[in-house]
């Protein structure tokens, strides 16, 4: 499966942005879908996942009341609401697909990410 990720931007900290992750090839509706994200100088790490159907969601402790995942799979596109942002969350997103598990750990396919900077 190929994977686009879009809409970062630059946001002021308390903002908002949805990012979009476009995916093509395979089975969407057949992946579990996650957001992870990397900040300068910091190791990748995950943010959100959603199962198949989308009835299960897991977050991270650091974006959990803050950040929403969700998926279209009639339009093959995943989602990533993020509100009250702060400067800490600045960092490249990358979306990324797996079979199983709706959780963090190793996923087989990735994005590019896209950027999103806050500031304060």
């Amino acid at each position: 499966v190929q994977l686009q990720a879009s809409g970062g931007g630059l946001v002021q900290a308390g903002g908002s942005l949805r990012l979009s992750c476009a995916a093509s090839g395979r089975v969407f509706s057949s992946y579990v879908m996650a957001w992870f994200r990397q900040a300068p100088g910091k190791e990748r790490e995950f943010a959100a996942a959603i199962s198949w159907s989308g009835d299960a969601t897991y977050y991270a402790d650091s974006v959990k009341g803050r950040f929403t995942i969700s998926r279209e799979n009639a339009e093959n596109t995943v989602y990533l609401q993020m509100n009250s942002l702060k400067p800490e969350d600045t960092a490249v997103y990358y979306c990324a697909a797996r079979r199983y598990g709706v959780s963090a750990g190793l996923y087989d396919y990735w994005g590019r990410g896209t950027q999103v900077t806050v500031s304060s």
